[in-house]
């Protein structure tokens, strides 16, 4: 690790928002363990786990190419600053419920379909904003891998954090931790000194600006082919986090804290493959890295499905977590650095809803497959086909690079895209 890897830094407006998104992603993950937790408690249902990850990311799949077209049209920042304060309204209505002492799980669930309506309007914007508020463009890469860093160290305390809250005071403290982490973001965002946003007149209808990222989103073969290797990962692999309060309270015979240690272990992971990305040079071949840390996001989930000492699948949870932050952190930078900013919140939303959209669906799916063949056998099953979908997608991926190397600089290719939206 050396200085170039905090280069996104020098940014005021990103330091000020690395802060407040630390703070609140951190409750985001206390709040999502304890949702898992309270529901098995609940039910003690597998399948039920994938309802819960299907009512909360759902509506993103609905809602985000929605949410993307109000991305680029109106100000990013205060959409952005609408949905931190609907995300702490939610997280707070979940607190009082639950210390209500009258909770269910249906009710639990309805609250949850609330966040996921906000995630559809809030990740577009959110993702976009980075964009604007960094000034130096050739650090952008660097900040991308720096907010996956963030996730990843939040999904490394959050989980743990959780664990300890459930077992001392309950689920609802956690939630109420959560609401209160909004605060930190909300401070952020009002600190920034952002350029001032130029209102743009927009005659087209909506329906015409969704057909119209749609097109972009055909001639823009480096960002269709990262989406659909995505969509992929996310409906048969992503999901596996769906059972692990299963692995925790059956497998390994433990409680709420072993769940939360399992899900800090995968952050552990996640957070070196962060540093790792953060650390490239500029110019690396982004592609080849999302090929490879599929293999051993496969391989790993392989290793760790049968395996019932503790240390020992702790070591490839952690090694999963390596290989599976770069899903999201990888194809994000590919998706900022080969859109043009007039569609880049539309294709925010096309990640939006190739990430969120098919997990709640491969949740479900997961859920009912576990049922049959037992949750170890499934995550194998995650394993091997996490390996299919790398090898099948290497032609297709290594082609791009091919041609864009072929055709042209980065300079070079934003031009042609910015000559194919005057043709929209």
């Amino acid at each position: 690790m050396n200085i170039t890897t905090f280069k996104a830094f020098r940014s005021y407006n990103y330091r000020l928002y690395f802060a407040g998104q630390s703070v609140s992603l951190i409750g985001t993950w206390m709040q999502r363990t304890a949702v898992s937790w309270v529901i098995y408690t609940l039910t003690h249902s597998a399948f039920m786990l994938g309802v819960t990850a299907f009512a909360t990311q759902f509506p993103s799949f609905l809602l985000s190419l929605f949410g993307g077209v109000v991305s680029d049209r109106y100000n990013r920042y205060k959409v952005m600053l609408t949905t931190q304060v609907a995300s702490l309204i939610q997280a707070t209505l979940l607190a009082v419920l639950v210390l209500s002492g009258h909770a269910t799980a249906w009710q639990i669930l309805s609250i949850s379909i609330i966040l996921g309506v906000i995630n559809a309007f809030d990740v577009p914007a959110r993702q976009s904003l980075v964009h604007e508020m960094i000034e130096d463009k050739s650090i952008l890469h660097n900040a991308i891998a720096l907010n996956s860093s963030m996730v990843n160290l939040a999904s490394l305390l959050g989980p743990a954090m959780a664990g300890l809250v459930l077992q001392k005071l309950g689920a609802g403290f956690c939630f109420i931790l959560n609401a209160a982490s909004f605060v930190a973001v909300i401070t952020s965002l009002l600190l920034m000194k952002l350029p001032k946003h130029i209102h743009v007149v927009h005659t087209k209808k909506i329906v015409h600006e969704l057909r119209e990222g749609f097109v972009y989103l055909q001639h823009t073969p480096a960002i269709a082919y990262v989406l659909m290797m995505i969509a992929f990962m996310s409906m048969f692999v992503l999901p596996y986090g769906t059972l692990l309060p299963i692995y925790a309270k059956v497998i390994f015979k433990g409680d709420a804290s072993t769940f939360g240690y399992i899900s800090s272990f995968i952050g552990l992971g996640a957070m070196g493959g962060t540093i790792f990305l953060a650390s490239l040079k500029s110019g690396s071949n982004l592609k080849k890295i999302l090929i490879v840390n599929t293999l051993i996001f496969g391989a790993a989930l392989i290793a760790f499905s049968h395996i019932t000492v503790f240390p020992i699948a702790m070591l490839f949870a952690t090694i999963s977590g390596f290989g599976m932050m770069s899903q999201t952190t990888v194809v994000n930078t590919i998706i900022q650095t080969n859109s043009s900013a007039a569609m880049r919140g539309r294709m925010v939303s096309y990640f939006a809803m190739s990430f969120f959209g098919m997990m709640p669906l491969g949740s479900l799916l997961i859920g009912y497959i576990s049922q049959h063949i037992g949750v170890q056998n499934t995550i194998l099953a995650q394993g091997i086909a996490a390996i299919i979908i790398s090898l099948c997608f290497i032609p297709l991926l290594l082609k791009v690079t091919k041609k864009n190397t072929n055709e042209g600089t980065t300079e070079e290719i934003e031009e042609e895209d910015d000559e194919a939206l005057k043709v929209l």
